[in-house]
């Protein structure tokens, strides 16, 4: 089959989501419906063959995963972290952070993610859920955080390089006068010792995506 995807272009990639996702609300966060995978194999392979490329990235914006719905759900509780602040979201995926910092009032939401199907999935999301974020593709964890904001890390510890820089970018964030929040069920980078445990959550996932039914998730401040 030949490529039909092109992930640069906002129209190829909110048909591709469309056609391969359901709105589906996340079990810890029933106030967001996103456009989700049922099974993660399907999209992969449909990924590959519309893109007519072998190893593309898996897709990760197509899932809720168990550290993005740790921190959202921790933002929706206590409204009073982004309320009329600069929220910058990390790796957005879904765009799920982003938009549970969007209905708690914040100032700006910005989601960042180098997938461009990711970006698209970010803002069909928050169209769905009436959330005003922005949303970029560029590399942020190379640049300077905006000064005082709030930025939000979900599930980004699963690979060392990725893992390094992403810590590197939070001790800048922190020099700047950031208030920084991490949700992470202790993947295999996940530094200890680092940051400050806040609460914990029993997060209903799938085996096919973690091997478990429940995955134990933890909020942390950076």
């Amino acid at each position: 089959m030949t490529g039909r995807l092109d992930p640069a272009d906002p129209r190829s990639a909110k048909r591709f989501i469309v056609e391969n996702t359901k709105p589906i609300a996340p079990p810890l966060v029933p106030e967001i419906t996103l456009r989700l995978a049922e099974e993660s194999l399907p999209i992969w392979q449909k990924t590959e063959d519309e893109l007519g490329e072998l190893n593309v990235p898996p897709p990760f914006w197509a899932f809720a995963w168990a550290g993005g719905q740790a921190v959202s759900r921790y933002l929706l509780d206590h409204p009073e972290i982004c309320r009329g602040r600069t929220v910058l979201d990390i790796g957005a995926g879904s765009g799920i952070s982003a938009i549970a910092a969007a209905k708690t009032g914040a100032a700006r939401v910005l989601a960042a993610d180098i997938d461009g199907l990711a970006i698209a999935a970010c803002a069909i999301n928050a169209e769905a859920n009436a959330a005003s974020i922005e949303t970029t593709d560029a590399d942020l964890l190379a640049g300077e955080p905006p000064a005082g904001s709030v930025i939000i890390v979900g599930d980004l510890f699963y690979e060392r390089q990725l893992a390094g820089r992403v810590v590197e970018y939070i001790d800048r964030a922190k020099a700047l006068g950031c208030s920084v929040y991490i949700g992470d069920p202790r993947r295999s980078y996940f530094p200890d010792g680092r940051f400050t445990p806040l609460a914990e959550y029993q997060v209903p996932v799938t085996r096919e995506l973690e091997d478990y039914d429940i995955k134990r998730t933890t909020v942390w401040g950076g």
